[in-house]
């Protein structure tokens, strides 16, 4: 794990800080970067989201779908954690906070963009962190593969069935030629551009030529999260100097989902009898979220201003330490599986 993963909440932080102030000291530069965008696509934000995703995508070797059928009990677990379990109780979540219990300090409009931007998060799962959980956990890495593998194929089916069944569910508008665009935008074309490199990189497989590739393309990466997270507190300053308790508002539910989704998988993995080396990385896998496509559809259907694409920022800085501490816990239990 690098330097940068390591210690990924603490720069995320550092760019909200730092979004923050220059939102609010240059809020005209921040305005004009907003009005470059057609169709609600803002052209500077999908280049940092595509700095993003496009090398995580590389990293995917869709060639690994081939042994799905020798960790079937693993894959059965995460699947039906990731596309049965986890986008409904994350929905079922923010309906009970932001209508319920937290009703008095957010007025009905916003709430229901928080809700949309905790649903975005729930039906993401993760793409590339993954690999470093199960890294982290000494987990199967060729298991780690087909899942992930697998999962984004299954992503370009049925992210925008669930996230517009789900955002219509709790009462939202959903612009479904916006929410199809997304998809296509950010998950499809970025997978395709993804196996098209890596297969002409790899063609001897020896994955020299590849790995130079994603060592070069990886600070391209960093630095498309980073800005990215300062555009987007820019754009929000004014909302957030006004009403810092959104932060916290947002945080509280996305904590509960996270444990709570970790604790149903790990369980339900001791009763299916899982190696270790599977159990963890099936159980991360099905926990963390693919924030980036979060973020990126968010801001697609909502705007950059909006409650939703804040509530997809807030996901990445309370993803990464509640996601160490369950790898610690993970390393910890090792020893309740055969």
């Amino acid at each position: 794990m690098g330097l940068f993963e390591r210690y990924l909440t603490v720069w995320v932080g550092l760019a909200i800080l730092a979004g923050i102030l220059l939102g609010s000291l240059v809020p005209d530069v921040f305005a004009s970067i907003a009005s470059l965008e057609y169709a609600n696509v803002n052209f500077v934000m999908a280049i940092l989201i595509w700095l993003m995703i496009y090398p995580m995508m590389v990293q995917i070797d869709f060639s690994s779908i081939k042994n799905v059928s020798k960790q079937t009990k693993g894959l059965a677990l995460t699947l039906v954690i990731n596309w049965l379990i986890k986008p409904f109780s994350m929905a079922l979540l923010g309906w009970l906070f932001f209508k319920g219990l937290f009703a008095d300090w957010v007025d009905p409009q916003t709430a229901n963009e928080y809700i949309a931007g905790m649903i975005l998060l729930g039906v993401a799962p993760c793409t590339a962190m993954v690999f470093v959980w199960s890294q982290l956990t000494k987990g199967d890495a060729n298991y780690t593969l087909v899942q992930v593998s697998i999962n984004d194929v299954i992503m370009i089916f049925a992210f925008a069935p669930i996230a517009g069944f789900l955002l219509g569910a709790t009462d939202i508008h959903v612009p479904w030629a916006t929410l199809l665009v997304s998809v296509l935008l950010y998950v499809l074309i970025p997978l395709l551009a993804g196996a098209i490199t890596r297969n002409s990189l790899d063609k001897a497989n020896d994955h020299s030529r590849l790995e130079g590739f994603l060592s070069k393309m990886k600070p391209w990466s960093i630095i498309g999260l980073i800005a990215t997270v300062v555009l987007l507190f820019g754009f929000q300053s004014d909302t957030i100097l006004s009403n810092p308790q959104a932060i916290v508002l947002i945080a509280i539910p996305l904590l509960i989902q996270t444990y709570g989704i970790f604790a149903v998988a790990y369980w339900l993995a001791l009763k299916f009898k899982l190696p270790h080396n599977e159990a963890a990385p099936a159980s991360l896998i099905g926990t963390s979220n693919f924030f980036e496509l979060a973020v990126a559809v968010a801001i697609s259907l909502f705007g950059l201003h909006s409650g939703a694409a804040l509530a997809t920022v807030v996901g990445v800085l309370v993803e990464v330490p509640v996601m160490l501490s369950l790898v610690w816990f993970a390393n910890r239990t090792r020893h309740w599986f055969a």
